[in-house]
């Protein structure tokens, strides 16, 4: 697949904004109208915050390729995997004209980066056991349709979605099939990161907010084939990643071991509350997670979500997606005991 033949014309012709930076980072810096006597506030790391960032994000794709064993000509840094989401968008889709499928009930922003960007979306059903149904989405392809969302493991249901439906689609669809994967190291199968050489079409999104520990840092990156990732850097902002957000990804990266610790006792928490809902009558149904939440089918959700909300316990109101239903994350065990005694008590 030539992945040049999915992209907007107007991208292809576009001359991307040469930054100062993009073309020296050492030296003396008289180039980009910056401070060269420093900053305001001090540099505890040494980063040089009187000067603009890389553009180019090299040194965290040297490290992010060591770590994941991915060539770091398939690696882009974004502000949260929501701005790769938007480049995308903005990328493939012609605004009034194409459209994008969403695997419904899904993560909302796929539906708000479209209707931001003029794309319109078709909404497609999971089945019953929350897979995609390969024959509605073949039946709802139309010419201008240019990129499928799959969100795996699927918020809010929780459940990874099948691998080989996946590259099905990748593999009989004529544009672009993006898998967010911001929860995958919560569940037992591995990623799709190593499947880019052999789909081109398919962009792997990933983040440092969840399993990592950083959601207030916004960081997110994504595993794609070379030439979607030069299309990403050039139509990014010049420097869409500061220094300070860089720096805290060098440091998680040497820090790894940590995350693999948090991952193992979120699974132990999670399969704590499963099992715990599992055993309140109250409780209609609680459903499988890959993630680090769990759904739960309740009667009177709304009313249940609010009081809780009295009690300083705040959840997920999901019931406008999923029926009756709410989704709590998984917390310290000191968090989740106070929350399942609520709930009980509010049921």
């Amino acid at each position: 697949m030539e992945i040049e033949s999915l992209v907007r014309k107007n991208i292809l012709q576009l001359k991307p904004y040469t930054s100062a930076r993009g073309d020296h980072m050492t030296g003396i810096l008289l180039d980009a109208n910056e401070n060269s006597f420093g900053s305001v506030v001090e540099d505890e790391w040494n980063v040089g915050l009187n000067r603009y960032p890389d553009p180019f994000h090299r040194k965290l794709r040297e490290e992010l390729s060591s770590y994941l064993n991915v060539s770091k000509e398939y690696l882009f840094f974004g502000v949260g995997s929501d701005e790769i989401i938007d480049l995308v968008v903005r990328i493939f889709c012609e605004p009034k004209i194409d459209n994008a499928i969403t695997l419904e009930p899904t993560y909302g922003m796929y539906k708000v980066v479209c209707d931001v960007n003029d794309v319109s979306t078709i909404p497609i059903q999971l089945d019953k056991s929350y897979q995609p149904d390969l024959e509605k989405i073949y039946s709802s392809i139309t010419k201008n349709t240019k990129v499928i969302f799959i969100c795996s493991p699927n918020n809010p249901t929780g459940n990874l979605i099948d691998s080989k439906l996946i590259f099905e689609l990748a593999k009989n669809f004529n544009g672009i099939v993006l898998v967010d994967e911001a929860y995958i190291e919560f569940a037992d199968k591995p990623s799709l990161i190593n499947s880019i050489q052999d789909y081109p079409n398919l962009i792997v999104t990933r983040t440092f907010s969840k399993a990592w520990g950083l959601a207030g840092v916004r960081c997110g990156y994504c595993v794609a084939s070379s030439p979607v990732v030069n299309l990403l850097y050039k139509i990014k902002m010049p420097y869409n990643l500061n220094k300070l957000t860089s720096q805290v990804i060098l440091n998680a990266l040497k820090n790894n071991l940590q995350k693999d610790k948090f991952v193992e006792a979120i699974k132990c928490e999670r399969q704590f509350i499963t099992d715990e809902l599992n055993s309140n009558s109250k409780i209609k149904k609680v459903f499988p997670s890959d993630s680090n939440y769990v759904l739960f089918e309740c009667e009177n959700p709304i009313e249940v979500y609010h009081k809780l909300i009295e009690k300083g316990i705040v959840i997920r109101d999901r019931s406008n997606q999923v029926k009756n239903c709410l989704r709590v994350s998984i917390g310290t065990r000191e968090q989740n005991l106070k929350f399942l005694n609520e709930l009980r008590n509010v049921l």
